[in-house]
């Protein structure tokens, strides 16, 4: 899926994003990655929007480089109301790509306190374009392209999660 532009290109990348490198052991396993990985524990995740209006979603939980790294990448297709949250564990700046990812996604990059920092909205199946955060975030949230227009999601929406601290 979309990766880290420097898992693929590290000296090039790095310096450029000023992002920290995933560990050397998980890039042959990116490289080799064939097929989706098994879906990862779920958790409830609600968008709120401006008007108070609440979205319900259950979201694959991508907690370490593994799972991060191999992300969406292979799956046919998104539901409407799931999607896949990746926890950086701390606000830093997100870097994704669409490598091996054959659906369109749209990707939230929200900020430590749960608000919606920036939506890329329909990204390129199999691109290894980076869609960036454009600043630090907490988390990455991949939804079925076209989720943010159907709902009216925008920057600034409040999504409520545990790591946010605030858990539906």
């Amino acid at each position: 899926m979309r990766r880290r532009l420097f898992l693929a290109l590290p000296a090039l990348v790095a310096p450029i994003l000023g992002a920290v490198t995933i560990p050397a052991a998980f890039a042959p396993q990116a490289q080799a990655q064939t097929g989706p990985q098994p879906r990862l524990p779920t958790e409830k995740l609600v968008i709120v929007t401006r008007d108070g209006t609440r979205h319900d979603f259950t979201v694959e939980m991508a907690l370490n480089a593994e799972q991060q790294t191999v992300g969406l990448m292979f799956r046919p297709e998104v539901k409407p109301d799931e999607g896949m949250l990746f926890d950086w564990g701390a606000p830093r700046d997100s870097a994704m790509w669409m490598r091996n990812t054959i659906t369109s996604l749209d990707m939230v990059f929200i900020n430590a306190d749960g608000s919606i920092r920036r939506i890329a909205e329909r990204t390129v199946p199999l691109s290894l374009a980076t869609v960036e955060s454009r600043g630090p975030v907490r988390a990455t949230l991949e939804l079925a392209a076209g989720t943010a227009e159907r709902l009216g999601l925008h920057p600034g929406d409040k999504v409520l999660q545990r790591i946010f601290g605030n858990a539906p």
